[in-house]
């Protein structure tokens, strides 16, 4: 082995290897027991980004410690088709490089350019995982638009479609002035801002007064339909029936009465926009009201707006309100934090829009699929999520499935211009079913991608068809992702898997946080603070990316992406090559003979590090059970860096070196191979690169750690050894507090006196090698309970009296003078602080605070000159 470790020429070597011999690949096999993984698809268009390599590491450390466990494991990589994203990509670079839109190039040439696009940048994410590292079965990947996966969709679409639970209709949706499409609430981030509320008269019609009302959008009171109040309101009760007009436009509409009014916001008096708010379009189609849409797809005012037509809606808003305010009809204006929606992908202000598109019943469909989680059979890992999305789901309105785009999967619809049948067909249909007619179009808008993602657990294995991998593989064993797509794609994916397989999709959500920077704010492009993965890994290396990612971080939980984090852990790196290393230098003549561990003459340390092994062996594996990832990379570094480098190396040194014969150096050797192999077992989930390299180079049988056998328990464990082994590092930490007080030199031996019961002499004296050399002895002497030795410092632990004797360490005149004048300088210092604590005129006229602090330093000298005594006394003695 090299000197020092080098991530980038074992991660491209060992990737390689892995790869060109299969070993990511799983085929059908029934004698073994099936352990499957979906990736959460990742955009076309996409880079890795933090989260990804959060979200994928954890995915591959349980896909290679179930592969080692002897599972039928695979893992299904591919990408998302990403409509919106994609195709505003493609039309951005059309703008810039033509000075063009999508519509003067045309649809088919749009596509063409897109799939152009998706071929150039599609795979660029999926070298990316490679450098992270991910176990991916290649020969498996996927797309949600390849034929199988769109063969998918188009069945899924009729189906639901003749089953009556597709339809369309005129409903009010959330529209994005800027990607000129349709979007299904949960792709609306509501933000909370700084706004205003406008308090505005409306006056009645028969003269007699007027209403106020308040509203955040005064443009949208152009197509009011109907003022409400609430039918308990004793206030209004007289005015229900009645009519108001709404100004402006001078529109005379009803005075309603609705429960959804709350009678302790503003004035209890609500405007009615049936074409512009989603609640209201609900109490509109109660009341039967008209829908009058004053605002268009390009967010402008339509020609209902009467003279504000033609203006952004912003700059009607100000039109607005500068013509109330000269009408004498408005009261006043208010600051107002509130919620407005957004884009996701634009951040684009959304405007819902009364329109015509496909929906998906989902009352229905819902139902098997909040069972499954209220009766556990799918369950979420933390259990808290399951509520976040029992709430969602038993709130489902239905789902708008169909946007104005051009790249996705094309709505499978029909209409004929002959006989005006509208069908639906799975293939590509040249005649209308009903009269035979060639005049047919297809429906020019596409699939909400949701829609295709939401198949992809049983898409992926060749779904409709009855394939052996469906069959094997499907449900898939657990799904790792973000809180962040819970409803987005998880609550799809369990709908859409009862419906078409009959059963759950996965048996439990893993769900992760957020990764945020340093200061703990989310990431993104306004604040600058995204980081590469690929740079830490260039930087670190990949394996410690992908330890600082998850050690420590219990499920659900959100995370902080610190830099000294991740150089924390390729420092762990390299001190698990250094001890590796030397292992290596010390194993080149050791063949490890097939034998019973019992065969041989173990010490307390051996059995001490085997007992400690087989219990992080237990804990590493009852963690990741559970899916704490976190505490089995936590319960592993402090065995590691602790026990295994710090400890264990440390003690067996002279044995390595032949000083105690060579019996037991084989000893020492086997014990040594035997854990470190097994340690790096352990970690290659954790850390697949540098646990292959060193490995590969220990005696070891089989082609690839990734194949190696789990851990296992093998009856090693000895809290007897474990409880005598703490007991000999304890002595041996106090005896090097002891020197490291007195500025012993490393270099320098001396003696040592441990007075204990029989039982404990009898462990320290079969440690007594161990302890003189860890400890810096020359002799080690070894009594029972007695007489107190003169001049000498002295500690107790573990019941445990030890005994330094002085003139072996220090020269005690020397030692002595340099304590008296500390001592000296602590007393003045005392007699300083005492004096001005004594003054009266220091303690009226100082702030309390410099009173306190002198207070403070006063107490500190007074101890320290009490040690120092103390100190200087047990020299004297």
């Amino acid at each position: 082995m090299e000197k020092t470790y080098d991530p980038k020429k074992a991660e491209s070597k060992w990737y390689a290897y892995w790869e060109e011999n299969g070993y990511f690949h799983a085929e059908v096999d029934a004698e073994k027991r099936p352990f499957s993984i979906v990736i959460p698809p990742p955009n076309v268009t996409g880079e890795l980004h933090i989260g990804h390599a959060l979200d994928n590491t954890l995915q591959d450390i349980l896909v290679r410690w179930r592969r080692m466990q002897g599972f039928n494991t695979v893992w299904i990589p591919g990408t998302d088709h990403a409509g919106i994203a994609t195709q505003a990509k493609v039309e951005e670079n059309i703008r810039k490089t033509e000075g063009k839109t999508r519509h003067d190039v045309g649809r088919e040439e749009f596509l063409r350019r897109t799939w152009a696009w998706k071929e150039r940048y599609g795979s660029r994410i999926l070298q990316q995982l490679k450098r992270l590292g991910a176990s991916l079965d290649w020969d498996r990947e996927r797309f949600t638009m390849d034929e199988g996966c769109s063969k998918a969709v188009r069945e899924v679409f009729v189906r639901l479609y003749e089953k009556g639970w597709i339809y369309r209709g005129n409903y009010i949706v959330n529209w994005c002035p800027e990607c000129s499409t349709t979007l299904s609430d949960i792709e609306v981030e509501h933000q909370e801002g700084a706004g205003k509320l406008y308090h505005i008269k409306y006056p009645l019609s028969d003269g007699s007064g007027y209403l106020q009302i308040a509203t955040t959008r005064p443009e949208t009171m152009l197509g009011d339909t109907a003022v409400a109040v609430h039918p308990e309101d004793e206030r209004y009760s007289h005015l229900i029936g009645k009519t108001a007009v709404v100004p402006l436009v001078d529109r005379e509409v009803p005075i309603i009465a609705d429960d959804y009014v709350d009678m302790e916001f503003g004035t209890g008096v609500v405007k009615i926009t049936p074409a512009h708010d989603p609640n209201d379009f609900e109490i509109g189609m109660r009341h039967g009201l008209q829908q009058v849409q004053v605002i268009g797809q390009g967010a402008a005012m339509t020609e209902e707006a009467g003279r504000y037509a033609g203006l952004d809606r912003y700059q009607a808003r100000e039109q607005i309100i500068r013509d109330l305010e000269q009408l004498g009809l408005l009261v006043k204006i208010e600051d107002h934090e509130h919620a407005v929606g957004h884009c996701y992908r634009c951040d684009t202000v959304v405007e819902p829009l009364v329109s015509k598109q496909w929906f998906v019943k989902m009352d229905e469909l819902a139902k098997p699929a909040i069972a499954a989680v209220e009766n556990g059979e799918v369950r979420f890992i933390p259990e808290r999520f399951a509520k976040h999305y029992l709430h969602w789901m038993r709130n489902l309105r239905d789902w708008c499935i169909s946007r104005q785009l051009w790249w996705g999967h094309r709505i499978p619809i029909w209409y004929c211009s002959g006989c005006g049948a509208e069908f639906a067909s799975a293939g590509e249909p040249s005649q209308c079913p009903k009269c035979g007619s060639q005049e047919i179009t297809q429906d020019p808008d596409v699939l909400d991608t949701w829609f295709s993602s939401a198949l992809w657990p049983f898409s992926v294995f060749g779904w409709p068809d009855e394939t052996p991998e469906l069959k094997h593989f499907y449900p898939t064993t657990i799904l790792v992702t973000g809180v962040d797509i819970i409803f987005f794609w998880v609550a799809r994916m369990i709908v859409m898997g009862y419906e078409f397989m009959g059963e759950k999709p996965f048996d439990q959500v893993l769900i992760h946080g957020m990764v945020r920077d340093a200061l703990g704010r989310a990431m993104s492009k306004s604040l600058g603070n995204g980081v590469d993965p690929i740079e830490a890994i260039d930087e670190y290396g990949a394996d410690a990316l992908r330890y600082s990612l998850v050690i420590g971080v219990a499920p659900g939980n959100d995370l902080r992406y610190i830099p000294e984090k991740v150089e924390a852990y390729r420092n762990f790196a390299n001190k698990i090559w250094n001890a590796s290393r030397f292992a290596l230098m010390n194993l080149t003549d050791f063949n490890p003979r097939m034998q019973n561990m019992g065969s041989l003459a173990l010490t307390t340390a051996d059995y001490w590090i085997l007992s400690r092994f087989e219990f992080t062996a237990n804990e590493v594996t009852r963690f990741l059970e559970r899916y704490d990832v976190g505490e089995a990379a936590r319960v592993l570094y402090d065995f590691v860096w602790s026990e295994l480098c710090d400890w264990y190396i440390e003690l067996i040194k002279p044995r390595l070196y032949g000083k105690s014969g060579d019996e037991t150096r084989y000893v020492a050797q086997y014990v040594l191979w035997y854990v470190l192999k097994g340690t790096l077992e352990l970690l290659h989930p954790f850390m697949p690169f540098i646990t292959e390299e060193i490995w590969q180079n220990l005696p070891h049988e089989g082609e690839t750690i990734m194949l190696a056998p789990w851990p296992q328990p093998a009856g090693l464990s000895s809290p007897v050894h474990e409880r005598a082994m703490h007991k000999v590092m304890e002595v041996i930490t106090e005896i090097r507090t002891l020197r490291s007080e007195k500025h012993v030199p490393p270099g320098r031996r001396i003696t040592a006196i441990c007075q204990a019961e029989p039982e404990d002499l009898e462990i320290l004296s079969q440690a007594q090698g161990e302890i003189m050399n860890l400890a810096g002895l020359e002799e080690l002497i070894l009594e029972e309970p007695g007489r107190t030795p003169e001049k000498c410092l002295s500690a107790v632990v573990e019941g445990i009296n030890i005994f330094l004797p002085l003139a072996a360490m220090v020269d005690v005149e020397e030692e002595a003078a340099r304590i008296s004048k500390e001592l000296e300088q602590a007393r003045r210092e005392l007699q300083r602080a005492e004096k001005n604590l004594q003054n009266e005129g220091f303690i009226s006229k100082a702030p309390q605070h410099v009173v306190e602090k002198e207070k403070e330093k006063a107490e500190l000298y007074r101890a320290q000159v009490a040690r120092l005594e103390a100190l200087l006394q047990e020299l004297r003695d």
